[in-house]
């Protein structure tokens, strides 16, 4: 199963494969793709379907390719899907969802040895060049963000250099997103409003009402736009309530439903080692910063505005750190320390923790980016004895390694356009490997 949110490319992956496989010589009556989305599909269930198929088409019992798109607006589909993964080893099944699919219980639980969901995030900053057929410069094999630390002075400076002429492009990133149609796109008023027309009008008020039985889409956009405005901050349910004029619990539910739609990343807070555990005040962040700056309709003006830029790039940033690592046994939270009983203290805005390693990563898109032992990022690794930590930053003029006084930790400073082409193209050839595997 393929889940992530609309327009990153699905249907295309599905249509893809249908055509590989008819060019290996396939018979193409042995692929079936139904859009389960369109309103005559809605109808019957899969089942229904395909006895039509084989009556007609193609016969049961012989090899068969189905691609199911949007199998969420299927009646009864997880029960569907489970007889045929049981009961027809003839198929080979591959689905798609905008909607988290193992939201259902019921689910969960047949699923397990059957199936696989396979995230689908939007597209990479290198996938962004690649996809605009860009000119991207040739960097050395097996470049990832932690062998950034294994380079020398020179090598660094060399791919500081090389990179600098996608800084136009990466600006462009942050305001069209990783959408592969609006990545396209030179209009940026248009991208935006095809963004605008699929997060609001498909999501939000078609989407949330026919899966999620949502009743009040008004309260459920309101929650969206104000979580456009406030991005990458700590998320309290009570004053989001207050400031919306509903109840806490609406406030909650709706959030879980914008996660399972693919729309929001929540971060927890991380537990200092057992001994002093933060609040559970999460963060929530869009999965794509282009949605926020197509929400509120913000072109060109917000790459002057610091402000804006600082939360855009730490989506950003949290986006390429959370598919570099999504197929790993790891947790993406953040740190903030507490003073007293308030939360105010200094923060990491992003920590990887896995089973054998955890590495903050602090984002500082300004043109200087000091660093000292007072800032979060050096407190944080002090205290928890890191040995590694990358602070994002804008100017590629501070690329490198540094250290502080009678402090063990090495702290990598790269430019954020620098960390994201670099995580996005080891994401793209680790995953390339596993498939050649």
């Amino acid at each position: 199963m393929l889940s992530g949110p609309r327009r990153v490319g699905k249907s295309v992956i599905l249509q893809q494969i249908a055509q590989d496989y008819i060019k290996e010589g396939r018979d193409p009556k042995s692929i079936l793709y139904l859009s389960l989305e369109h309103p005559l599909l809605k109808i019957p269930n899969i089942l229904e379907i395909l006895r039509l198929y084989h009556e007609h088409i193609h016969p049961a019992g012989a090899p068969t390719v189905l691609l199911l798109d949007e199998i969420h607006y299927s009646p009864d589909w997880d029960v569907s899907l489970k007889g045929l993964v049981d009961q027809n080893p003839e198929y080979r099944i591959l689905a798609t969802g905008s909607a988290t699919l193992a939201a259902k219980k019921a689910l969960s639980e047949s699923g397990v040895g059957r199936w696989v969901t396979v995230p689908i995030p939007t597209l990479s900053f290198y996938e962004f060049i690649r996809i605009r057929e860009d000119a991207a410069p040739d960097l050395p094999a097996g470049l990832s963000p932690k062998t950034l630390f294994d380079l020398d002075t020179p090598s660094r400076l060399k791919i500081a250099s090389d990179l600098r002429p996608l800084l136009p492009l990466f600006q462009r990133y942050l305001l069209l997103g990783g959408f592969p149609e609006t990545a396209k796109l030179d209009d940026v008023f248009l991208a935006q409003r095809l963004l605008r027309e699929d997060v609001v009008d498909r999501v939000l008020k078609r989407d949330m009402t026919t899966l999620f039985g949502v009743r009040n889409v008004q309260e459920l956009e309101r929650l969206f736009i104000y979580l456009c405005y406030h991005t990458g901050g700590i998320f309290q349910a009570s004053t989001c309530a207050s400031e919306l004029g509903v109840n806490a619990q609406t406030v909650n539910n709706h959030l879980d439903l914008l996660e399972q739609a693919h729309l929001v990343y929540r971060l927890n807070p991380y537990g200092m080692g057992g001994k002093q555990i933060l609040k559970p005040r999460q963060k929530v962040h869009l999965v794509d910063a282009a949605i926020r700056n197509a929400i509120l309709m913000r072109s060109e003006q917000v790459l002057r505005d610091p402000l804006e830029m600082g939360m855009i790039v730490e989506s950003t940033v949290l986006r390429h750190i959370i598919a570099y690592h999504m197929r790993l046994p790891v947790e993406v939270c953040y740190w903030r320390q507490p003073k007293g009983d308030k939360v105010t203290g200094p923060e990491v805005d992003v920590i990887l923790k896995a089973p054998d390693q955890v590495v903050p990563f602090e984002v500082k898109y300004r043109e200087s980016a000091p660093m000292d032992a007072k800032s979060g990022l050096a407190i944080f690794c002090a205290t928890e004895g890191i040995d590694r930590g990358y602070l994002i930053t804008k100017s590629d003029q501070e690329f490198g390694v540094t250290t502080l006084a009678n402090h063990p930790t090495r702290f990598m400073k790269v430019p954020a356009h620098v960390f994201t082409y670099v995580t996005g193209m080891a994401e793209q050839t680790e995953t390339q490997t596993r498939t050649n595997s």
